[in-house]
């Protein structure tokens, strides 16, 4: 039992867990700065397949990753704007602006991938070198495990206790959640609730493309129809499991990147499981988390409603 473990959980699976968590925790912790502000945004997947996009293009015509990642936020935050005026200008239906998002992103990047590069041709990128911490690195396992990826891996953890941070320990945080917890009060006090709300969207859909970057750009080098996956879903789930807590909800992506590993890591090991049940196995934990199996969870007061200045 104890060797089958060892078999398992090896240097290279956390390595795996760390790396497919890494996208998740850049788009969950813009949503959790677009909830905290009282804006619901299932617009995540789309917004991050947006960046998947914008980012192998901005790389493929700049010749520079960094570049592509750069244009890839930007991207993401021009899907965010329309969301944040549908939502915040227009006070439209928030989870319907969110769910149009995702099928206009679906389109768009389609239709330009196949514009730029046809239907057969995939464009390839440079990306990024792996940077190896000194000293850290050379731990055994630990330093396989934590130490060796490329640098927007080590930008997505040092992003969570900035988040936390700027949450809960400025001011501006303050008025952020003050915002999405009773905005008549904040508005009352001289906060700007619409210009807020619009800046945290804006927040969330740059890491966002931030994270889909990550999938194109840092990961594959390339760009393929729908990359994202649902994975802007699994993020959504993910600051749900988190109650919108930057840490909690780096914890449970680090447990939906853990899931993917196994389902590459258990077909390897010769494991008898059905290929369709490893599969499923994200996405059952992204139900769990939406239908409240994994403990109750309280959302911002104020959150999917439309605020009207008096």
């Amino acid at each position: 039992m104890l060797a089958g473990l060892t078999e398992f959980f090896t240097a290279a699976f956390f390595a795996a867990a760390v790396r497919l968590s890494t996208p998740l925790i850049f788009t969950a912790i813009g949503g959790i700065f677009s909830e905290r502000s009282g804006v619901v945004n299932i617009g995540l997947e789309g917004m991050m397949l947006t960046g998947a996009f914008a980012g192998v293009a901005g790389a493929y015509f700049t010749g520079n990753a960094w570049l592509g990642v750069l244009i890839a936020m930007v991207a993401g935050a021009l899907m965010a704007l329309i969301h944040a005026f549908l939502s915040v200008t227009v006070r439209g239906n928030q989870i319907v602006s969110g769910a149009a998002i995702n099928i206009l992103a679906l389109g768009l990047t389609t239709f330009f991938l196949r514009v730029f590069w046809g239907i057969q041709e995939k464009p390839r990128v440079p990306g990024f070198a792996v940077w190896k911490i000194p000293v850290l690195g050379d731990i055994p396992f630990i330093g396989e495990a934590l130490f060796q990826h490329i640098p927007l891996v080590y930008l997505a953890f040092l992003l969570v206790p900035l988040a936390h941070f700027v949450l809960f320990r400025t001011s501006w945080g303050l008025s952020l959640r003050s915002v999405g917890e009773h905005p008549r009060a904040a508005d009352t006090v001289g906060i700007n609730v619409l210009r807020t709300r619009y800046m945290c969207v804006l927040i969330s859909g740059a890491l966002a493309g931030l994270g889909g970057a990550f999938l194109s750009v840092g990961q594959l080098q390339t760009f393929l129809e729908n990359m994202s996956a649902g994975r802007g879903f699994i993020a959504l789930a993910a600051l749900i499991f988190g109650k919108w807590m930057p840490a909690r909800t780096m914890a449970a992506c680090l447990l939906f990147g853990s899931a993917q590993a196994a389902i590459v890591r258990i077909p390897a090991l010769n494991y008898s499981v059905s290929p369709q049940l490893l599969s499923m196995f994200p996405y059952l934990l992204t139900l769990l988390a939406f239908i409240g199996l994994v403990g109750k969870t309280t959302p911002p007061a104020a959150i999917g409603t439309p605020y009207v200045k008096e």
